[in-house]
């Protein structure tokens, strides 16, 4: 799927808007810093209870990255940073 860099940086925003309900349940947040698109990374940064959450790098993993793969099949990897 070829996208163009706003039509990525779109659905990566989609896919956080769908993981922030779930994130703000447990009083965190997540935004968005940067896209990669050379390297198929987005960077993420976690706010509030999520940052020191000790279960925020399976969520990062496993819910976040899951997610955003799904908008953006050709992202590879999601990395928060602090």
């Amino acid at each position: 799927i070829n996208m163009n860099s706003s039509e990525i940086k779109e659905k990566v925003l989609q896919a956080l808007d769908e993981i922030r309900p779930f994130l703000a349940a447990d009083g965190g947040d997540i935004s968005l810093v940067s896209i990669e698109e050379k390297n198929k990374l987005v960077n993420v940064q976690l706010h509030g209870a999520c940052v020191t959450c000790t279960v925020n790098q399976m969520t990062l993993k496993h819910g976040v990255e899951m997610t955003i793969k799904k908008y953006v099949p050709q992202i590879e990897k999601v990395i928060s940073i602090e």
